[in-house]
């Protein structure tokens, strides 16, 4: 008589799947991952306009961008009052320099490099605040007539240097001083920017015309 096999309890057991703890890590790991990619864009997200001045990256065409012909009205209003207010000091203040086109900023730029001259500027056609009717430069006049940029001279023999005092006049109008810079001092360059980088004034954003310094 043939010997009965033994019955296959095994097939009326429960089948698990070794591979479902490895699915499940798979799905959890995904998920890490999708969540970290979403932290990574809210924080790009909340740092693109860093990102874009960073790359240069223009939002319009440049035919939607305003064209600016002249100072700020509220740079303009603040530079006579410079005026005014240093000439009560007995300080003749005198603007070099206000608004200047990207053309002339750009010939400004290749002076130094590819023309003759010294390097005055780092900033090419586009990229001051001159551009954009919001930066002016001034110098001193002394007694004689004469134009200087001597930041020693007392020419009200007060004690104290005329520049500076300038300069301390015009923080109070809410200009920022170029000769605060760490990186290349601009020390006749008093400007207003209003909160906007050069990259916003590239894209076209203008101050508002009463906009407070």
């Amino acid at each position: 008589m043939p010997a009965r096999s033994a019955p296959n309890r095994s097939a009326d057991r429960p089948r698990t799947y070794r591979g479902q703890p490895r699915r499940k890590q798979r799905k959890g790991r995904r998920w890490f991952w999708l969540i970290l990619l979403a932290l990574l864009l809210g924080v790009l997200w909340s740092k693109a306009e860093s990102i874009r001045d960073f790359l240069d990256i223009p939002e319009f065409e440049e035919k939607d961008v305003p064209s600016v012909t002249g100072l700020h009205p509220v740079v303009a209003a603040k530079q006579k009052e410079l005026i005014t207010t240093a000439a009560r000091q007995g300080i003749r203040v005198v603007i070099t320099d206000g608004f200047r086109s990207s053309e002339e900023q750009e010939t400004l730029y290749q002076q130094g490099r590819n023309t003759s001259g010294k390097i005055v500027t780092y900033a090419r056609g586009g990229q001051s605040y001159h551009n954009y009717g919001l930066a002016i430069d001034f110098a001193l006049k002394t007694k004689a007539g004469k134009i200087i940029w001597d930041m020693d001279y007392d020419g009200n023999k007060n004690g104290k240097a005329d520049w500076l005092e300038v300069v301390a006049i015009a923080k109070k109008l809410g200009f920022e001083w170029g000769g605060d810079w760490t990186d290349f001092p601009d020390y006749p360059h008093l400007q207003m920017d209003f909160g906007l980088s050069i990259s916003q004034l590239k894209r076209g954003v203008r101050p508002p015309e009463d906009a407070s310094p």
